[in-house]
């Protein structure tokens, strides 16, 4: 996604048509400390507090112990640090600011939702579906249950008013005590896609009739229960018998 909207004007140039969100959402979402500046300055409340500060003292006065080390840029869970102690937290010390940033701890682990919208590029959204989530040790989405979206729904509108994505987009949250608090946002079809088609939001689809038809998206209506990703292997013999 970061390469294709690099080159859009190539692209256009061959004909076709690339189906990427906002671009200017999409650089601002490569860098997850700038992106919490953009939030910060636009005073968004669901915006988790976030600082290159790399004194051990003020980070324990700021967001008590353990706190997170967040890599600026990356994916899933991948390279996110717990810190819970002073010589754990030296092995690190340098990378803040330039690779890694911290960041409190907000919620847990069983209070993840991951909410995918197709935005209409106006401050709002046509469809929307939530999944209630546990992740693999990948970072990726392990199980999943349909979830209510009522409550993200204001954090989503204030996004949405803010950065004007378009067409599919996937709003990452946790639930803590006063409030939900925006993981990222990913401006792209969500990974969990298949997921979320198997319960009736086939964004994929909606993308191309949306980008391609000029046929706005309508809620679907979405099918409660629970999904869980598992490995599948296909074997291929050399006597070509089982191909």
């Amino acid at each position: 996604m970061f390469h294709w909207v690099e080159h859009l004007p190539d692209i256009l140039g061959t004909g076709a048509l690339p189906m990427l969100n906002e671009p200017k959402l999409i650089a601002q979402c490569k860098d997850k400390w700038g992106f919490y500046q953009q939030l910060s300055k636009a005073g968004i409340a669901c915006a988790i507090e976030s600082t290159l500060d790399s004194d051990l003292a003020t980070l324990v006065q700021r967001f008590g112990l353990p706190f997170l080390l967040k890599p600026r840029q990356g994916f899933g869970s991948k390279g996110i640090v717990l810190v819970a102690s002073e010589s754990q937290f030296q092995r690190y010390r340098a990378d803040i600011g330039p690779i890694l940033m911290a960041q409190p701890i907000v919620g847990n682990d069983d209070e993840e939702f991951t909410t995918s919208a197709f935005c209409n590029g106006r401050g709002g959204y046509f469809a929307s579906m939530t999944l209630q989530r546990k992740l693999s040790r990948y970072g990726y989405t392990d199980r999943a249950k349909v979830a209510d979206t009522l409550e993200f729904i204001p954090a989503m509108l204030e996004l949405c008013r803010l950065f004007r994505p378009i067409g599919p987009t996937n709003f990452q949250f946790r639930r803590c005590a006063e409030e939900v608090k925006l993981l990222e946002i990913n401006p792209r079809v969500s990974s969990s896609t298949s997921i979320r088609t198997a319960f009736g939001y086939n964004e994929s689809a909606m993308a191309l009739d949306y980008f391609l038809n000029q046929r706005d998206p309508v809620q679907p209506n979405i099918l409660r229960g629970r999904a869980v990703r598992y490995t599948d292997e296909h074997i291929f013999y050399e006597d070509g018998v089982h191909l």
